[in-house]
């Protein structure tokens, strides 16, 4: 009866460390700003709209005057009529300092063919410099981080939007 007890707990007390390794690795700050910013983007393209709610902090501010409800006001008008919406990102880097975490990539549009859809291809395929998505983590929690600033030193919007 010992043996047995002996190598389920020695398995169970394994298991657990692996489980405690794994999730170390998985809520550092520079995993948990890359994974956040990728899960935005993919509930931006799936126009999951409390989803990405969920991502904003309530004081967001952004270059372009947006607050946290202009900024998802303005995004579900104009992603509304973009049709088989993908978001791709490239050449992404990070800096983390502290409780801040900045995602910096470049960010193509693609979406299905409409006059509204070449417009947003055009503006933002086209830029050359690339998305800051500044987060800031909410508590002593690893996995709570929210955006806090948007920025892309090249995207001049018109006044209004």
């Amino acid at each position: 009866m010992s043996g047995w007890f002996g190598r389920w707990f020695y398995t169970g007390v394994s298991v657990a460390l692996l489980a405690g390794v794994f999730l170390i690795w998985l809520w550092q700050p520079e995993r948990q700003v890359r994974y956040h910013s990728e899960h935005l983007l993919r509930a931006i393209e799936n126009k999951n709209w409390a989803r990405v709610g969920d991502f904003i902090a309530p004081d967001y501010q952004d270059q372009w005057g947006n607050s946290r409800a202009l900024l998802l006001e303005r995004t579900r008008e104009v992603l509304r009529y973009l049709r088989g919406l993908r978001i791709e990102s490239s050449d992404v880097n990070l800096r983390i300092e502290s409780a801040r975490g900045v995602w910096i990539a470049n960010i193509k549009i693609n979406a299905d063919a409409s006059e509204l859809a070449a417009m947003v291809k055009e503006q933002v395929n086209a830029l050359p410099a690339p998305f800051e998505l500044e987060w800031r983590r909410g508590s002593n929690k690893p996995w709570d981080w929210k955006l806090v600033r948007v920025a892309n030193a090249s995207l001049q919007l018109p006044p209004g939007f």
